[in-house]
């Protein structure tokens, strides 16, 4: 005798798929958010790690303070109006605050690259016939990632000291010296969010220790 499906088992079967595939679904699009948060938990402890290797302390120089390793946010027209970041060492003129082309930090997979999703004066992801200057696209957590917000417990900006302790302050703002005041006294949250979820990139204060929260 031939065995065959019966119309209520063919009927579970299709109801079976169609919970799996409302289960699987989400959880592929959300990995989209995953991929985000994790890229910038990386981007953020080389930050530090180039702020580590590269003490910008100069007894000479009295902003020697706003030059230190620092990654930046921003949501502009030079990233599409798009949530982006940067990191850059703010070395050149008298330190502002706006990273640009010379000061951004390079990729080290890729050495044409700078690590910029787009920002201001350090202009946008669509010059690419030099060389010697193309953005990364994956910085741009907006047009790569789909994060449609992002929110900050602190500045949107995080430098780190030579001992990789991360600091809150605004570095372009006039402190006639360091301070240690503005070293992250707890921790320090940046919120990522698509249309659905939000995940935490948390730096945590005296480690400069990265922890990606759902």
């Amino acid at each position: 005798m031939k065995k065959a499906f019966t119309l209520l088992e063919l009927i579970f079967v299709i109801v079976v798929i169609g919970i799996l595939a409302a289960t699987i679904i989400p959880r592929t699009n959300d990995d989209s958010l995953a991929r985000a948060a994790t890229q910038l938990q990386s981007h953020i402890r080389y930050t530090q790690h180039l702020a580590m290797i590269d003490d910008k302390f100069d007894p000479a120089d009295g902003i020697w303070y706003k030059k230190r390793w620092q990654i930046i946010f921003t949501k502009s027209a030079n990233s599409d109006n798009k949530w982006a970041y940067t990191i850059f060492s703010d070395t050149s003129g008298k330190s502002k605050g706006k990273p640009n082309e010379s000061e951004i930090a390079w990729n080290p997979l890729h050495n044409n690259q700078r690590m910029t999703g787009g920002y201001n004066s350090a202009q946008d992801l669509n010059i690419t016939n030099d060389e010697k200057f193309i953005g990364m696209k994956n910085l741009n957590l907006g047009l790569r990632y789909g994060i449609t917000d992002m929110t900050f417990s602190c500045y949107k900006r995080i430098a780190f000291d030579y001992l990789g302790r991360p600091i809150k302050s605004d570095l372009s703002s006039n402190h006639r010296s360091y301070d240690k005041n503005d070293l992250i006294r707890d921790y320090c949250d940046i919120n990522l969010s698509n249309d659905r979820e939000t995940a935490t990139v948390r730096v945590y204060a005296e480690t400069g220790y990265v922890q990606v929260i759902y």
